[in-house]
C-alpha cells in the first residue's frame, strides 16, 4: 500500500497541531510538509514535526508530490487554495466552514469534481456513536414526526484566537463571520443528516458584545426544514471561563411521540443520552438513559477526528466519494448567509 504524502496549508489557526496526531495515526499516511507565511508559527511546527516548511503554500505545491492538502488558511484564501491543489491532482481536506461564502465553496466543488479529486470538510460529530444512535432513533421512528429542535454550541471567547495565532478570525472579510460561521455550522450540518432534510426558511439575530472587532460574538437562528421541523440555534462565543471545559453543548429533538436529549462532553470518552418516548417498543420503560464509553485517543475531537481522516484516506484509496462531500459544505454555508442576511434585513430568508 503505497504511503500518501500529504502536507498543510496554512498553521495560523488553532487545530494544525492538534491535527497532527490524527495524520500520525492514519496507516499508510504521512504528513512531509506545511506551509505558512509566519517564520516564528512555520518554523516551531517543522521543528516540532520534523516536516519541510515552506513560507508559501504555492512554493510547497509546486516542489512537493503531494497526494493530500490539508487547508487551514484564513477562510476566504481557501477557495484559491484548493482550486490550485486540484488542479495539480492533489486530494482536498478543507477545515470547516471551507470559505468566507457559498460561492467560494462552489468554485472548490467544481474544480475538484473537473480534476477528479476527492474534497471533503471535517464535520466530525456524525462519526460520534452519540449522533448515530440519535439519528437511527429519528429513522426507526421512536420519536414519532419530528417538530422542534435545540442546538446550543458556547465555546470559547475571542482572545483564543488571538492567543492562538489566528487572530484574522476576528476579521469579517478573513473568516466570513463570526461563531455561526465557524461553530453553528456543525449544528447545522448535523441536524440536515439527522432529518435527512433541508431547510427552506431562515430567521437570524447576532448580537455584538465586543467593540474592537467587526464580527459579532454571538448569533442566534431559527431554521425551517422542508417536512415542517423547526431547528433553533444559540452560536456564541461567551461562554465563561469557568464553564467545563470551556464549551457549553445541547443537542435535543422533540417528535409526537419522544424526545432525545444530549449535552456533549466534545472530547470525553463517556456520554449519555436521554430518550423518552411513548412509541411501543418503549412501553415498559418510558424514560432511560443510554450510556457510551468513547475509544480514548489524541488529536483534535478525538476518536471522531481518527474515524474521518481514516474515511477520508480510504474513499480516496478506493476512488469513492467521501462521506462528507462539498454538496454538504455549500449547503451549510448557504445557510449561515441566510441567518447573517436575515440579522441585517430583520426578515425571514428563503431558500
Amino acid at each position: 500500500m503505497k504511503t500518501l504524502s500529504a502536507g498543510l496549508l496554512g498553521l495560523s489557526h488553532l487545530h494544525p497541531r492538534s491535527y497532527m496526531p490524527l495524520f500520525e495515526a492514519v496507516d499508510g499516511l504521512q504528513v512531509v510538509a506545511a506551509a505558512d507565511a509566519n517564520p516564528t508559527v512555520l518554523d516551531g511546527f517543522a521543528k516540532d514535526f520534523s516536516v519541510r516548511g515552506y513560507a508559501d503554500w504555492r512554493e510547497m505545491i509546486e516542489k512537493e508530490r503531494l497526494d493530500l492538502a490539508a487547508i487551514f488558511l484564513p477562510h476566504a484564501e481557501c477557495p484559491a487554495a484548493a482550486v490550485a491543489c486540484a488542479e495539480r491532482g492533489i486530494h482536498l481536506v478543507v477545515e470547516k466552514p471551507m470559505a468566507s461564502t457559498a460561492e467560494g465553496v462552489e468554485r472548490m466543488k467544481a474544480a475538484a469534481e473537473k480534476a477528479g479529486v476527492l474534497l471533503t470538510t471535517p464535520y466530525v460529530w456524525r462519526y460520534h456513536p452519540v449522533a448515530i444512535q440519535m439519528r437511527d432513533f429519528v429513522r426507526q421512528g421512536v420519536l414519532g414526526q419530528i417538530v422542534g429542535c435545540e442546538g446550543r454550541c458556547a465555546a470559547g471567547r475571542l482572545n483564543r484566537y488571538i492567543e492562538g495565532n489566528a487572530a484574522w478570525m476576528l476579521q469579517k472579510a478573513l473568516s466570513g463571520g463570526g461563531p455561526m460561521f465557524n461553530l453553528g455550522v456543525h449544528w447545522i450540518d448535523l441536524y440536515r443528516w439527522f432529518l435527512d432534510d433541508e431547510v427552506v426558511e431562515v430567521v437570524g439575530k447576532n448580537v455584538k458584545v465586543n467593540q474592537e472587532y467587526d464580527i459579532e460574538d454571538n448569533s442566534f437562528a431559527i431554521l425551517t426544514f422542508s417536512r415542517g421541523t423547526v431547528v433553533t440555534l444559540d452560536i456564541s462565543y461567551t461562554v465563561p471561563d469557568s464553564y467545563p471545559y470551556g464549551r457549553d453543548l445541547h443537542l435535543s429533538l422533540r417528535g409526537t411521540r419522544g424526545v432525545l436529549s444530549w449535552s456533549p462532553s466534545f472530547e470525553g470518552v463517556r456520554e449519555r443520552l436521554f430518550v423518552c418516548s411513548d412509541a411501543d417498543s418503549y412501553a415498559s420503560s418510558p424514560r432511560r438513559h443510554i450510556d457510551f464509553e468513547l475509544t480514548a485517543a489524541p488529536g483534535y475531537t478525538g476518536i471522531l477526528g481518527h474515524h474521518f481522516l481514516a474515511a477520508a484516506v480510504q474513499a480516496i484509496r478506493d476512488g469513492q466519494r467521501p462521506a462528507i462531500t462539498a454538496a454538504d459544505g455549500v449547503r451549510a454555508l448557504q445557510v449561515v448567509e441566510a441567518v447573517y442576511q436575515s440579522a441585517q434585513s430583520g426578515r425571514a430568508i428563503r431558500l
